[in-house]
C-alpha cells in the first residue's frame, strides 16, 4: 500500500475550495529546499479571512477529518501572535499544523515571495527558504530539537544560492534569534 501524501491529504482540499492564501513551511518545505527526510505532518502558514473560515469545513469534511469548531479557529486567527490549530486525517492519523501567522515579522514578505513548486501540474505554494529557516530557528530556541538545525544545515548546503543570509541575519536580530542563527551557520560549515 502506498503511503498517504501530505500534499494530497491536506493541501489539495484547500486549493479545491479556493483557499490559496497559504504557504507550506516547516519540515516539508525544509525537504523541498534541502535533503529528503521522513515527516508525518505538514506546517501551513495561512491567512484566513471570514470567507476562508467558512470554506475550511468544506475542505475538511467531518467524515474524513477532525477540524476544530469554527469558533475555535476564529479565536486562533484573532490571536496577536502564535495562533495555531490542527487538522487530522482520520483514516491515516496524519496531521497538518495551521499557523494563522499574520503577525510574524516576515509573514507579509513571505506571502509576497512564496514560490509555486512541485512537479508539473502538482505545484503548491511553498514559503521562501528564509521564512522556513526563521521558523525553524524559533522552534529550536523554544524546544531544542537538533532536527531543526539539521534541516537548516541541509537547506544551506543544497539551496544556498536561493537564500538571502543577510535578510535572515537582520530578521534574526529583530526576533532575538541571532545566537540560534550563528549556531545554525556554524553547524553548516
Amino acid at each position: 500500500m502506498r503511503e498517504p501524501d501530505l500534499i494530497e491529504v491536506f493541501i489539495r482540499p484547500l486549493e479545491t475550495v479556493g483557499i490559496d492564501s497559504y504557504m507550506i513551511s516547516g519540515s516539508v518545505a525544509a525537504v523541498e529546499y534541502g535533503e529528503p527526510r521522513v515527516t508525518l505532518d505538514v506546517d501551513v502558514a495561512v491567512l484566513l479571512g471570514a470567507r476562508q473560515l467558512g470554506l475550511l469545513a468544506e475542505a475538511y469534511g467531518e467524515e474524513e477529518y477532525y477540524l476544530p469548531p469554527e469558533e475555535v479557529i476564529a479565536l486562533e486567527v484573532a490571536r496577536q501572535s502564535r495562533g495555531h490549530f490542527n487538522v487530522i486525517h482520520l483514516k491515516t492519523g496524519l496531521k497538518a499544523d495551521f499557523y494563522p501567522s499574520k503577525n510574524h515579522p516576515l509573514f507579509g514578505w513571505a506571502m509576497r515571495n512564496r514560490r509555486r513548486r512541485g512537479e508539473a501540474g502538482q505545484e503548491v505554494w511553498m514559503a521562501p527558504p528564509e521564512y522556513v529557516i526563521l521558523w525553524k530557528l524559533e522552534f529550536f530556541r523554544e524546544g531544542g530539537g537538533e532536527k531543526h538545525l539539521r534541516d537548516i544545515e541541509r537547506m544551506l548546503a543544497v539551496s544556498s544560492e536561493e537564500i538571502d543570509a543577510r535578510l535572515i541575519a537582520e530578521t534574526a536580530l529583530k526576533m532575538g534569534l541571532t545566537r540560534e542563527w550563528n549556531q545554525a551557520q556554524d553547524a553548516s560549515t
